[in-house]
């Protein structure tokens, strides 16, 4: 997942949402602010410029939750005062004093969203929940001044329509562009009445989001799963030891924990022989957000799909789908559709066989029982060992994290000459001693490109999954602006001097986040708006970053046996590329089950929708085999319902995947493979430096020579090609 953090004045509740955060009291807040008025942009600390080495860095060590408030309240009246400015400009409007001004403006405001969004992802507690919810709609309403500024936008308008015949730079005239069309799709075109009532359903919206997330979050800290040593069968001594830290943890010495996320969840349900414990902590993990209580998210699903069915429709759109997906690849939800009902059919076949291989071994060993979905993976694994001879705690033992680390600054070092040095402990505040910082330098010619944050571990308070940020983006119209970015992952801690050993699958997540920052480090961008993305593009950087994994330097130099030292022997890198295909129904189906229901929510009539009973319908249209359940069941799909940065737009990871597969035939193809200098600098000429400054298509088109095709992806997956 992809958050780049750099602030846009009329997309502010987008971002703020899709890091999970928000709200509002009005009378004495006037009175606090006014109190501080003179003395917090120099005494909060959320407001003042980072200083410091690197081009200055921020104060994580000095952050606190009490000062986030105020912060907002100040950098938030700061930018509106600078965006007032900007309308009431007596000069006919231009490039430069319209623009450029806006792209300038809220640098304070920045600078407090880089610790909010540490707050909201990584450490977020009681207080700060209190936080996020007092300051959401006041967050909207601060959006809304902008996006319904009727004088603002006359003149981007009217910078608009001239670039249409000035003689702009070509990332001129797309920043003109993404701007314009932002202020037209949220709204500035309403009259009065209708941006009154668009402004009142953001303030519900951000509400919602906040109350969804944390509801997610709560369940999250809230289920589990305390086991004894009798019941450890089939768990790896990493894992074991793991799971005794996460319980000690917890004031549970002696005992085991398996925490209710997916980094603690998916082994378990992987390796454990215990099928009754394997149950539990299944239904505890896809239950989140649906357990018929006060973190209960079903209802507040329905009001966000009414509230955004409404809001679009003030703006004449049928349906969320058709509004949401205008200036994305797919263009529009038919497009979406078809390419994921195109791979469907093949992927729930697939799983078909699967579950007849698992079935078989069951019935074997004498089990009795029929395939469930929390024994899937569990004999998922029984069959791969049966079909190609391959264990994944074998293949564990040589994924190490820190060598895959490693790896991972070699592949960067070889495609786009960087080079990663530790910064010393203390050198760069953190916000918690887990996190470590290397610098990034051109290797090359020495030149400093930025900071690489990394935060491995999971923890109480921090969101699950795996993700990327920034907390500085590189621009040079102002000055040139070097990189601040982070990776967020939740593996288990390991016990003090054991290895962090991952599945291959968590070893391809951790090259994907990569490809983010990489993404963020590579970019060669004059404004800050650029620095964006198109969803279903942005994630097909760092999807194909995962390529590299495989490729024979990385195996051969970095995937060590943790206690031996010796490099994976041919022999198993071997079974591994054969089962490359293997449980590709699995992945497959429990990914575009997610895209599919996320689409199919926003395209239905929201009005007495029930939930539960809209998934489990939709399911059986789809013909959703039984023994799996969609990635992220609806109730704690946090992608599309704590924020609006994935809604009707999950897809866009297969969408992303069909360029991955395409492109990556070049570098198969290319004669030095994947480590082709020339393929090498194409990739990151017209993938990785132009982010948001050219249309993606037309990127595209100058890296491969033509349109992406579906057949490389189904090749890659084993599925039979589909006919025109």
């Amino acid at each position: 997942m992809n958050i780049n953090k750099k602030y846009k004045n009329f997309g502010i509740i987008a971002i703020i949402a899709t890091m999970l955060i928000y709200s509002c009291n009005d009378k004495e807040e006037k009175k606090e602010t006014t109190d501080m008025e003179d003395s917090n942009m120099t005494k909060n600390v959320l407001l003042n410029e980072w200083e410091g080495p690197y081009g200055g860095v921020p104060a994580f060590d000095k952050m606190k939750v009490e000062d986030i408030k105020p912060a907002l309240e100040e950098a938030m009246e700061v930018n509106l005062n600078e965006i007032e400015k900007i309308a009431n400009n007596d000069e006919p409007a231009t490039f430069e004093n319209t623009i450029v001004a806006m792209e300038k403006s809220g640098e304070e405001l920045n600078r407090v969203f880089t610790y909010y969004g540490i707050y909201s992802s990584n450490m977020s507690s009681p207080e700060f929940r209190e936080v996020q919810q007092e300051m959401a709609p006041k967050l909207s309403e601060f959006q809304s001044k902008i996006s319904q500024n009727e004088k603002l936008f006359q003149r981007i308008k009217t910078v608009y329509e001239a670039s249409k015949k000035d003689s702009l730079e070509a990332d001129q005239q797309r920043v003109v562009q993404l701007t314009y069309e932002q202020f037209a799709m949220n709204g500035a075109e309403l009259d009065e009445e209708k941006k009154k009532r668009y402004a009142e359903i953001n303030k519900e919206l951000s509400e919602l989001y906040t109350t969804f997330s944390n509801n997610v979050l709560a369940d999250e800290e809230g289920y589990v799963t305390y086991i004894n040593k009798e019941q450890l069968g089939g768990l790896s001594e990493p894992l074991v030891k793991a799971y005794a830290k996460a319980a000690a943890d917890r004031g549970k010495d002696g005992q085991y924990a398996i925490t209710n996320t997916r980094s603690s969840m998916d082994p378990f349900l992987t390796y454990s022989d215990e099928r009754e414990l394997r149950e539990k902590v299944w239904k505890n993990y896809y239950s989140r957000g649906d357990n018929g209580d006060e973190h209960d998210n079903n209802e507040i699903i329905t009001k966000i799909l009414k509230l955004r069915k409404e809001r679009v429709g003030l703006l004449g759109y049928d349906n969320y789908a058709d509004w949401r997906l205008q200036n994305r690849m797919a263009k529009n939800p038919e497009n979406a559709l078809k390419l994921m009902n195109a791979v469907w059919p093949a992927a729930i076949a697939r799983v078909q066989e699967e579950v007849a291989d698992m079935q078989a071994i069951a019935d074997a060993e004498g089990k009795n029982i029929k395939i469930e979905p929390w024994d899937y993976r569990y004999y998922a694994e029984k069959v791969r060992k049966k079909k190609y001879d391959l264990d994944s705690d074998e293949v564990k033992s040589y994924l190490q994290l820190d060598k895959l680390r490693e790896a991972m600054f070699f592949v960067a070092g070889e495609l786009f000459n960087y080079n990663f040095a530790p910064v010393a402990e203390g050198q760069v505040p953190v916000f918690h001693p887990d996190v470590k910082v290397w610098e990034v330098t051109d290797k090359n010619s020495g030149e400093h490109i930025g900071l690489w944050y990394l935060d491995p571990f999971a923890r109480p308070g921090k969101r699950s999954g795996a993700w990327a940020t920034t907390y500085r983006s590189h621009t040079t119209f102002n000055g040139k602006e070097t990189v601040l970015a982070s990776n967020n992952s939740n593996f288990v801690k390991p016990a003090p001097g054991e290895p962090v050993l991952v599945s291959w699958d968590d070893a391809e997540t951790f090259f994907h986040e990569f490809g983010h920052a990489l993404h963020f480090f590579s970019s060669e961008v004059r404004y800050p708006t650029l620095n964006g993305g198109v969803r279903d593009y942005t994630e097909f950087q760092s999807q194909l970053l995962e390529r590299w994994l495989s490729t024979d330097p990385v195996i051969n130099n970095y995937l060590v046996h943790y206690e031996t030292g010796k490099p994976m022997p041919q022999e198993l890198v071997q079974k591994i590329k054969n089962a490359s295909t293997f449980n590709q129904g699995f992945a497959t189906t429990e990914y575009l089950a997610s895209a599919l229901m996320d689409m199919e929510l926003h395209l239905a009539d929201p009005e007495n929708l029930d939930v539960d009973t809209f998934e489990k319908e939709t399911l059986a249209t789809l013909k959703m085999p039984n023994e799996l359940v969609m990635r992220h069941r609806t109730p704690h799909f946090g992608h599309v319902f704590s924020g609006e940065g994935y809604a009707t737009a999950y897809y866009g990871y297969m969408w992303a995947d069909v360029l991955t597969s395409d492109a990556a035939e070049v570098f198969a193809e290319a004669p030095d493979g994947f480590y082709d200098k020339t393929i090498a600098a194409k990739l990151v000429k017209y993938l990785f430096a132009p982010r948001n400054a050219m249309d993606p298509a037309e990127a595209y088109r100058k890296f491969r020579g033509r349109d992406a095709k579906i057949d490389a992806l189904m090749k890659d997956r084993g599925f039979p090609i589909p006919k025109e």
